[in-house]
């Protein structure tokens, strides 16, 4: 009997009816007595020396309880925001960038925090806060990741003169070598990676309070999970036991990665509230986020690939500015470097692999993860040399894919990245993808543009990722007095239906209705090891310590329903949720027995005295997401607006818990790689002013940017961990940004173009292209000047 709420069912998201009807309780909902609240003076300068702060206004304004600078925080010993590198991956250690949580000395982007003014209301401390004059004195920025590391340029560390934080180098150079000069055909690209930032829908807030009976913390703030916060904020920060710091976490209304860590304003109002006595609150605002939250991506990438005559890969070069802004956050560059450099050879079977990734400080807000994380990185340069091959040798995109895809019969296989990819039909996956987008349709769809004044181009990428980082977590599954079961996992929702797909995966395997199943993950005073929702890992991760979990806990119930039935264990089997005896109707079910042991009077010894259980999962490397993707694009040559018609993905995300969720997943992924390629960017001037710090001047993608999209999945379970889930969230944005862009160029190559673009697609980008396309023809069919001959 099929569990209607069980795995693999399309279970509508049950904290839905909470979100979507404003029940929500967010961060900023929450307030707690006698707080008082913060507000911060950010720089407007994007490098500079601070000469004073001039404070004494806006301390005897009404309502102030405190102006507090970097000084006060170095006087009161606190710590800086740390770089902590990865376990499971070794690279040096970055130039060391301490980021305090007010300006100390320096400020080295516009929007650092300087100044922290805490009054009894908000508009209390935003007076205040004007009445503070800051003297800064001027240094010049630089906010290009090329400028910033040619002669001469404004260095913003003294550890690094040439503002280079770090270089990591991967592969056999030599080799690589070896195999271009050997290569009959080279393809060479040069791509930038544009800088975006995450917008989640809810900007950050955080109340911080302090106990002094136990000296102990409390920290309210949105985030992807408590472990990590506390990892900063207990060993780095404030260096005291992890049971003196609370972080607790309710609804959190997106991520993507931005919320991953602590940040300056949540140590900032830790330390108020231990200075004042009293809870302090901070409400972010969306112009704060642009500000200072990190940013991502932001680099410039030089790639080539080399091809045998038949048209086989031979290798992989790339070389690579990665600009981190002022400075390292907690390990988004080592994430980005790993992300990048695992993900390089995609489903190709390319046997070297030379990767060079030099780490940029530059005059802007920190980089950070963010959807992707790196992986979009090594399939926007893979995938975009692979066009370009393509078109360069006169050979079908889709034939040449074909040539290199790693066959279904060499799997398990070792990429030149190291990996191991345990399971996976590229082949399969690559022929679906196309029959979904009626790939051999095309060239109809492509006269009707053109009979309308468009230009209409397709474009199609083929990825796998490297995701479930952090290769350890854990889940308790304990069982209610209330007759309900209540899974906690050291995961953080924050969008991604976890109420829903744990709870399915709870119900499938202990057959305990989903309605009694209760989902918690946000206080980290009542949470097992583990760490927080990133990379793609909560299932993966998670999903398998719950099913660990539930394992015990039938192993537990097998001997205490043998103890209740008074029969052997060797006669028990359990389904439905119930142990039965064989041959018999004979049965207890399995939350009855939990009600059951809870009355047992002198129990064996050797009897568990509860089914409560915890399960624990260590990964055995990282998981392989993988997917093909088709977009097509139409473009008005006299605009050069670029828009997506037609979009179509395939993936293979091993076990599907939950249908809804995971298309879901696509659609969230898919819309991000869109905006990427056509809308966004973050862009700084020459002297580090912020250019794009709003909505009005960022555009984020919207409905009408988007064609209905059509989503299918090609599932080949995972071997890596006991419920064959491999990753969903990243794959949408992996598989588009590629996809959108391959799209684009190929419209451009049939109007005539003869140069590929890179990202970020502008209208004015495209509409110079095809200007100077038009000026090449014209200039061909001119006829020749007549000849004259001079007596």
């Amino acid at each position: 009997m099929t569990n209607k709420f069980g795995i693999s069912q399309p279970v509508r998201r049950r904290e839905d009816g909470r979100l979507l009807t404003g029940k929500g309780s967010f961060a900023d909902d929450i307030n707690v007595p006698g707080q008082a609240r913060a507000v911060f003076l950010r720089s407007s300068h994007g490098h500079g020396l601070i000469r004073a702060i001039h404070a004494g206004e806006a301390r005897n304004a009404p309502g102030v309880l405190a102006v507090m600078t970097g000084e006060d925080l170095r006087a009161a010993s606190v710590g800086y925001i740390p770089y902590l590198p990865l376990g499971g991956f070794t690279m040096d250690a970055p130039v060391d960038t301490p980021r305090p949580a007010l300006a100390q000395g320096r400020v080295r982007h516009v929007g650092e925090p300087v100044v922290m003014v805490v009054a009894e209301t908000v508009t209390q401390a935003t007076d205040a806060c004007e009445k503070v004059r800051l003297e800064i004195d001027p240094l010049p920025a630089v906010t290009d990741v090329e400028r910033a590391v040619t002669q001469g340029a404004p260095a913003l560390w003294p550890d690094a003169p040439d503002n280079m934080a770090s270089i990591w180098r991967y592969g056999d150079r030599a080799a690589v070598e070896q195999a271009f000069a050997q290569a009959a055909h080279v393809t060479k690209v040069k791509l930038v990676n544009n800088r975006v930032i995450a917008n989640p829908i809810e900007p950050r807030s955080c109340i911080g309070s302090y106990d002094p009976g136990d000296a102990s913390f409390t920290l309210i703030a949105p985030s992807q999970g408590a472990h990590f916060f506390h990892r900063v904020l207990c060993e780095h920060v404030f260096r005291m036991p992890r049971d003196k710091m609370r972080i607790r976490t309710s609804d959190v209304g997106g991520a993507f990665g931005c919320k991953e860590q602590p940040y300056p304003e949540d140590i900032a109002v830790l330390h108020a509230a231990r200075a004042l006595g009293r809870p302090v609150k901070w409400s972010g605002t969306r112009a704060e986020h642009f500000l200072s939250d990190n940013h991502a991506r932001d680099a410039v990438i030089e790639a080539a690939l080399a091809l045998d005559a038949s048209g086989r890969f031979l290798a992989i070069q790339a070389t690579l500015l990665d600009g981190i802004g002022a400075y390292c956050s907690c390990h988004g560059a080592h994430i980005s470097i790993r992300n990048t450099t695992n993900g390089l050879p995609l489903m190709y079977d390319v046997p070297l692999l030379d990767v060079e990734i030099r780490l940029v400080l530059t005059n802007t807000a920190p980089i950070g993860p963010y959807r992707g994380a790196g992986r979009e990185q090594a399939s926007y340069i893979t995938e975009h040399l692979v066009d370009q091959a393509a078109r360069e040798l006169g050979i079908d995109p889709v034939d040449l894919r074909r040539r290199n895809l790693i066959p279904t019969k060499s799997i398990p296989y070792k990429s030149a990245s190291g990996q191991t990819y345990d399971s996976g039909d590229f082949e399969g996956l690559l022929d679906k993808t196309l029959a979904l987008a009626d790939w051999n349709g095309f060239d109809a769809r492509a006269r009707a543009s053109t009979e309308r004044g468009l230009i209409r181009g397709r474009g199609l990428s083929c990825f796998v990722e490297c995701v479930g980082a952090y290769p350890f977590e854990g889940a308790d599954i304990r069982f209610d007095p209330d007759g309900s079961v209540t899974v906690v996992t050291a995961t953080q929702s924050s969008g991604q239906g976890h109420e829903t797909s744990f709870a399915q995966l709870v119900s499938e395997r202990l057959g305990v209705p989903f309605d009694k199943v209760r989902i918690k993950e946000n206080d980290s005073s009542d949470l097992p090891k583990g760490l927080a929702s990133v990379g793609s890992r909560s299932m993966i991760m998670a999903g398998s310590a719950i099913a660990i979990a539930g394992d015990a806990v039938i192993e537990k119930g097998r001997s205490l329903a043998s103890h209740v039935l008074e029969v052997s264990k060797a006669d028990l089997e359990f389904r439905e949720g119930s142990f039965c005896v064989r041959g018999t109707d004979i049965a207890i079910g399995l939350l009855d027995l939990a009600m059951r042991v809870r009355s047992l009077r002198d129990p064996p010894p050797d009897l568990p005295v509860t089914l409560d259980s915890t399960g624990e999962y260590t990964a055995p490397g990282l998981h392989h997401p993988n997917g093909s993707h088709v977009c097509e694009v139409e473009i008005d040559p006299e605009t050069g607006k670029v828009d997506v018609v037609a979009y179509c993905a395939v993936d293979d995300v091993g076990t599907i818990i939950n249908p809804l969720i995971v298309h879901g997943q696509i659609h969230g992924g898919v819309a991000q790689g869109i905006g990427q390629v056509l809308l966004e960017r973050i862009a700084y001037d020459d002297d580090g002013q912020l250019i794009t710090g709003s909505l009005m001047d960022y555009g984020l993608p919207r409905a009408d940017n988007l064609p209905a999209l059509s989503v299918d999945f090609h599932p080949t379970p995972s071997t890596k961990n006991p419920i064959g889930v491999k990753g969903t969230g990243e794959c949408g944005v992996t598989g588009s940004i590629p996809a959108v862009l391959n799209a684009v160029n190929d419209a451009l190559a049939r109007a005539g173009a003869s140069t590929s673009m890179g990202l970020p697609v502008t209208p004015e980008k495209i509409w110079h292209c095809l200007r100077e396309v038009t000026a090449q023809k014209a200039k061909r069919r001119a006829p020749a000047p007549k000849r004259t001959d001079t007596p």
